[in-house]
């Protein structure tokens, strides 16, 4: 290593990266202190779904190396998921401003810099913020993912998977919080202690417990998270109408008073995509790059059961064409199944102020190829907007480790003005379908008697979406239409509809199902008739045909979190 010239070690540089296909122009090599922009560090477009970890200190630079990356995957296509903790990346809607010191780097570099903006989404969650509102149904949600938000241990756990089974085959359909707090009030009821002894395994101070860390979320506001109208994810594969990929910026104001809460419901996010994306097998280009941030918040005390889904997510996801990044301090940070995923490095500056820093940055070292660098020095030196990469080849094979000054985005590295997302926010096609939550027929009402809500409260900031429920502007009583959605139940499944003429303190067993139709066909079949019948019914039709659909995936398995399988494309 101490032997070669600077002269070869350029030139093992230039070979390892002079590639073939599309690429993401990562920066120039340093080599011996000097930047070489003839040594240009790059990654294969197609190998972005074979995973990727960007680490480093706080302050070294990890978030403008996602905003950099996003920039190019938006240009050629791909569509992009961010988590913006801090609030910076929403000015990849916002072009930057030149300046002689950005074009000292960037010619330094090689990069032919203009300041550009991106076509950028905004989301947030369950509104709390401008974007649009992203939520999740209990139900959809699962008991995996929802046991690890509630701290539950193993047996809890196992516990909540047997309230879920036992909702999924009572037809009691868990929308948000309050639903899984009904059901549980009714397993431990005298009402209800019958059921709850025939599930086996569940004790009534279990389920106890399980409730108080319920009311416990909903005490802390969690509540909004949850319900309708769920958002399909298929949002996130979108272009723009210029070819360019969506980037859909998620807005995390509040994650350091929910931290588990966010970083959960991302692996939601994923594991939804992994449910409904069809294998793809080998792409040019990946049909989804997720970005992962603040990773460490995922693995910390979780549960073996937990960690293995995660492991299997990031195992096969690739197939289906998604890429996924983590992006943390260190890579111990990641178990060491799921870092042995992740292809593609960028490692930032680390820094070793104590032992367990010391010890970090041999763990970190160990993981590189080996080189021409002395990394712990490099990996300790290296300045802000550098780092260490390596990445695969178009032959799956890595490349060599180099140190690179990073490219400088093209959009404003820090926020948007509230104005500017705002604006977007309300010009956006998902405001209509995600602004206002509503809430339809569930376990609540049905275990109480009582009719569902029709909506809910808009997101912040905008006007509420009109009422879908009640009568409608026909004048048609709700009698009628219970009574011609109970007709059209019992076509569609072929036996007697599991609707009752009127509230029922419980819902009476239902009847071995027919076999479920293809989703696609569901899903048309389904709105075909709300579409036809609803200017006659009233818009509540819409609702409970929903509901029936609901009802039929019931029957279908859950995924590897635990997550309704239910497809709505």
């Amino acid at each position: 290593m101490a032997n070669k010239t600077t002269a070869e070690k350029l030139a093992t540089i230039q070979q390892g990266y002079t590639l073939e296909g599309a690429t993401i122009e990562l920066g120039a090599a340093i080599v011996d202190g000097e930047i070489h922009k003839e040594a240009q560090v790059r990654l294969p477009l197609a190998m972005m779904n074979r995973h990727g970890l960007v680490a480093g200190a706080t302050g070294t630079g990890k978030t403008v190396t996602l905003h950099m990356i996003a920039e190019q995957l938006s240009t050629a296509g791909v569509p992009v998921f961010l988590a913006d903790i801090k609030g910076d990346l929403s000015g990849l809607a916002t072009p930057a401003t030149g300046s002689e010191k950005l074009t000292a780097r960037t010619s330094a570099l090689g990069q032919e810099w203009s300041a550009k903006n991106f076509p950028v989404e905004f989301l947030s969650l369950g509104g709390d913020g401008y974007g649009i509102p992203v939520r999740a149904t209990i139900t959809s949600f699962g008991p995996i993912l929802l046991s690890r938000i509630m701290d539950l241990n193993d047996t809890q756990e196992s516990s909540l998977q047997l309230i879920f089974h036992f909702a999924d085959k009572n037809n009691l359909e868990l929308v948000d919080l309050k639903d899984l707090r009904a059901v549980i009030q009714f397993l431990t009821s005298d009402e209800g202690k019958a059921e709850l002894a025939n599930l086996g395994g569940l004790s009534k101070a279990t389920a106890g417990v399980i409730l108080r860390e319920l009311v416990g979320l909903e005490a802390q506001g969690m509540e909004k998270f949850f319900g309708e109208p769920e958002f399909d994810t298929a949002e996130l594969l979108r272009t723009a109408p210029d070819g360019r990929g969506v980037i859909s910026c998620l807005e995390l104001p509040t994650l350091q008073t929910k931290p588990l809460l966010f970083s959960t419901f991302l692996m939601w996010l994923l594991a939804d995509l992994f449910e409904d994306l069809p294998e793809a097998g080998d792409l040019d280009k990946p049909k989804l790059v997720f970005f992962l941030d603040e990773a460490h918040l995922l693995f910390n005390g979780a549960s073996k059961a937990f960690l293995e889904a995660i492991t299997t997510t990031v195992r096969l996801i690739r197939s289906k064409g998604v890429g996924i990044f983590f992006v943390t301090q260190t890579p111990k940070d990641v178990p060491a199944d799921v870092l042995g995923q992740l292809a593609n490095r960028v490692q930032h500056a680390l820094r070793a102020f104590t032992p367990e820093d010391a010890k970090a940055l041999k763990a970190t070292v160990s993981t590189f190829p080996v080189s021409d660098y002395d990394l712990e020095e490099t990996l300790t030196s290296a300045g802000i907007g550098e780092a260490v990469i390596t990445v695969m080849n178009e032959k799956g094979a890595p490349t060599p480790v180099a140190l690179t000054r990073l490219r400088a985005p093209e959009s404003v590295m820090g926020p948007s003005t509230d104005e500017l997302i705002k604006s977007t926010v309300a010009a956006s096609s998902l405001l209509g379908k995600y602004g206002t939550a509503v809430d339809n027929l569930s376990a609540y009402e049905k275990l109480n008697g009582k009719a569902a809500a029709a909506t809910g409260d808009a997101a912040p900031g905008l006007p509420p979406v009109p009422s879908s429920g009640g009568s409608g502007g026909s004048g048609a009583s709700q009698a009628d239409i219970d009574a011609e959605a109970r007709r059209i139940e019992e076509e569609i499944l072929g036996r007697p509809s599991s609707r009752s003429s009127s509230p029922e303190p419980f819902p009476a067993p239902p009847a071995p199902p027919a076999p479920a139709p293809q989703s696609s066909q569901q899903d048309g079949m389904f709105g075909d008739i709300a579409g036809a019948l609803s200017g006659a019914l009233g818009g509540g039709l819409k609702s409970m045909v929903r509901s029936m659909g609901t009802q039929l995936g019931r029957d279908l398995m859950r995924g590897v979190f635990g997550t309704s399988s239910r497809r709505r494309r």
